[in-house]
């Protein structure tokens, strides 16, 4: 059948030797996510916890949790193409695919029960504090949800939405709910305060790893129809309990609730996608209603601020993007890849150029396409895109710093990124890091190949 849960997605996993078990038990602040940085920078593998526990308030002290937490799911192209089941070499087409409206498949709507109705706590039953909500980063200001999946609706089209916002525990019922202004969301939430009216919110935890990736997109439709294209058919949904919203049915838990139209709270800090601790904002609070789980269910996070966060954020959905605009400049680009330890500020290009100039054009036009793109190094075919070792011996060996490099003053980026000011200004920089054999021919490059060691140990 493929993959169609996350459930699914694990045994490929297993099948394919990535999955890495920790059977220690390993707390839920700080512990769990220093393991899994580790884990993602030293071996690029998911990592599935399977003894939890907690030792601070408000928990009892060395509290265990009868749930499982998986992260590390998407943390590179690798695991991506797992996930998708298709080659590295394929990701960026598949995704540029599936992000066309015309390809979208819209989910297929069922009333029978889904598995994470087995368990549904309301009222006093609910208990956020019970649920294994790691503390990530040292200076983060809680327990936060980031491996969660916000399901809404428009209230004026009716269609529905997918995307990710962080959520703060602040008591046993209430979760602070960050929503930047320009998210489809905070637009939804406007009309309803303009309407005095709460907005109805759902979070699906532990995904099709599809649909993970299908809510990192900005789309004008309805998110689900991107998954539904990476599959080949419409994802599965069906209603919530408490809140008339169509939720994935493969969902390991979902909690239900509501956005009341003008209650706020402060939420934060919390490790960011550009590698500081984000600041305190002053949130709409989400007001749980259901907390919906299945039988021995699995909880899934995202490390923020680290490569997962920042690949299914600002490397999978844009790098068709960006792509597409520099093929339309030039058919000699072979590949592209922003990279997550450039935090979705860097973009490298790899080029087959048939002339000195044309380093120089596809930067630009990779500015273009995406605002967040700051830096682009341009390098030839030989140079691995994907292995930052790679790439710097390209930086070493084929720039010239006096000659090779452009700036672009007072050029707008993204207001987070740590080198502009508040209003995202800024100046963009492009490294033309291809062999120039007109300056001096050195020749072919010195390359062995990999040879299969089981043949020889």
């Amino acid at each position: 059948m493929g993959i169609y849960d996350l459930r699914s997605y694990l045994e490929t996993l297993e099948q394919n030797q990535r999955l890495l078990h920790i059977r220690k038990d390993v707390d839920l602040d700080y512990e769990l996510a220093n393991l899994a940085a580790t884990v993602a920078r030293r071996l690029g593998n998911a990592i599935f916890f399977e003894k939890i526990k907690r030792d601070s308030p408000p928990s009892q002290q060395g509290q265990l949790y009868p749930w499982g937490v998986f992260t590390n799911a998407l943390v590179n192209p690798s695991l991506a193409a797992l996930a998708l089941e298709c080659s590295v070499e394929d990701l960026s087409a598949r995704m540029g695919r599936a992000l066309d409206p015309a390809q979208g498949i819209a989910p297929r709507v069922t009333e029978q029960a889904p598995p994470w109705q087995a368990n549904v706590l309301t009222g006093e039953q609910i208990n956020l504090y019970d649920l294994p909500i790691p503390i990530h980063g040292q200076y983060d200001g809680g327990a936060f949800i980031t491996g969660g999946v916000t399901v809404s609706r428009d209230p004026v089209s009716g269609r529905g939405n997918l995307s990710y916002n962080r959520m703060q525990v602040l008591d046993r019922r209430t979760f602070g709910f960050n929503v930047n202004e320009w998210r489809h969301v905070m637009q939804f939430y406007k009309h309803q305060q303009a309407q005095n009216q709460p907005l109805p919110i759902a979070v699906a935890i532990g995904l099709d790893p599809a649909i993970m990736i299908a809510a990192a997109a900005r789309y004008e439709g309805d998110e689900l129809a991107i998954a539904g294209a990476l599959r080949g058919e419409g994802v599965l949904v069906t209603k919530g309990v408490t809140v008339d919203l169509l939720i994935p049915y493969h969902a390991e838990i979902v909690i239900e609730g509501y956005l009341p139209p003008h209650k706020r709270h402060p939420e934060g800090p919390l490790a960011e996608f550009h590698g500081y601790y984000g600041e305190i904002w002053d949130s709409p609070v989400f007001e749980v209603t259901a907390v919906c789980f299945r039988n021995r269910p699995i909880y899934q996070t995202i490390v923020p601020g680290w490569d997962e966060h920042i690949y299914i954020g600002n490397v999978l959905p844009r790098e068709p993007l960006l792509l597409r605009f520099v093929r339309h400049v030039s058919p000699n680009v072979r590949a592209l890849h922003i990279p997550p330890y450039g935090n979705g500020f860097l973009a490298v290009i790899q080029l087959e150029k048939s002339n000195p100039g044309e380093p120089k054009n596809v930067a630009l036009a990779a500015f273009t396409a995406h605002v967040n793109i700051a830096k682009v190094i341009v390098v030839d075919p030989d140079v691995n895109i994907y292995d930052p070792a790679d790439l710097h011996w390209a930086l070493t060996n084929r720039v010239d710093w006096g000659r090779d490099v452009v700036r672009i003053q007072g050029a707008q980026g993204h207001e987070m990124d740590p080198t502009a000011n508040e209003r995202g200004v800024h100046t963009k920089v492009i490294i033309d890091a291809t062999y120039k054999p007109e300056i001096r021919a050195y020749g072919q490059r010195v390359a062995y190949p990999v040879v299969d060691l089981n043949l020889y140990l």
